[in-house]
């Protein structure tokens, strides 16, 4: 079986739902305490065992470039300053991984930029993640996912236990346990709601896919809003192989939005050992 090396982080959006901050600034790039949030995506696949990052752009996202890249003069000034250590995590940023930029062409949906990237997959299994979500726990998101792949050959999505209000905000899966937190997929049902949920598993971001999925997906119609939609691809590929999902050990947050960013940005201060007694006695100190 080959060994899952290159993933896939589509960044070509407007990031409409986080202006006017994303007029001029890419939203891959808004920060969480002191790191960009694409980051920390980047950061998951490495630790998952992935050596080929290959983001797909647009005309504004320069700066997603300009930040994995080495940077000659800052590095000069804090060696002039005598910033060692920030000099070494900016080193390391630049080289924690072979990357790859892309243009995203074609029509609008998250299904475009996978397809943009065939030539660089090749016959290859890959990952896809996105941008903004992430998954704060022990092991990587990705790393569980990949575990899964390496079980049974086939593609794997992200899951993650919902509650009855989540049934009306996700997709939720219909499937069978063949493990511990591992469904066989049969279907995912769009929003269903509490009374037509098959079950509280949500469908989220990050999948493990084989490179079958790219010519489904160039026979894909346009689908919700005449845009390519990833998911349509991987259910008409369902129907020819099986597909599963692994339910995520660990904390799921949508840093894309507003709200979602606020929480994360609180979620990971807390967890960095610097700032998290100071921290907690600010939000204790608060007054509403």
């Amino acid at each position: 079986m080959q060994k899952i090396r290159k993933a896939i982080i589509p960044a070509a959006g407007f990031g409409t739902r986080m202006l006017p901050a994303t007029k001029a600034m890419p939203k891959e790039m808004l920060p969480i305490v002191d790191k960009p949030v694409i980051q920390y995506v980047v950061e998951e696949a490495v630790a998952s065992g992935i050596t080929d990052i290959i983001i797909v752009t647009g005309s504004n996202k320069r700066a997603i470039e300009d930040h994995f890249d080495y940077s000659p003069e800052l590095d000069e000034s804090l060696r002039k300053q005598g910033k060692d250590k920030q000099r070494r995590e900016l080193k390391q940023i630049a080289e924690m991984a072979n990357f790859v930029y892309v243009r995203q062409k074609g029509p609008y949906g998250n299904g475009t930029p996978v397809l943009n990237c065939a030539p660089l997959i090749g016959d290859e299994p890959f990952a896809v993640l996105w941008a903004d979500d992430l998954v704060i726990g022990k092991k990587p998101r990705l790393k569980q996912l990949i575990e899964v792949y390496e079980e049974y050959g086939d593609p794997v999505l992200t899951a993650i236990k919902t509650n009855q209000a989540g049934t009306k905000k996700y997709g939720i899966i219909d499937g069978v346990s063949v493990q511990k937190n591992v469904l066989r997929v049969k279907s995912v049902i769009e929003k269903p709601g509490p009374q037509r949920a098959p079950s509280l598993w949500g469908a989220v971001g990050g999948y493990v896919l084989t490179p079958d999925i790219f010519p489904v997906l160039q026979k894909t119609k346009m689908g919700h809003g005449g845009e390519l939609w990833l998911v349509d691809a991987i259910f008409a590929l369902s129907k020819k192989r099986s597909i599963y999902a692994r339910l995520i050990e660990g904390r799921y947050c949508d840093a894309g939005s507003p709200l979602g960013l606020l929480k994360t940005n609180i979620e990971l201060a807390l967890h960095r050992s610097e700032l998290s007694q100071e921290f907690k006695k600010y939000l204790r100190a608060l007054k509403f």
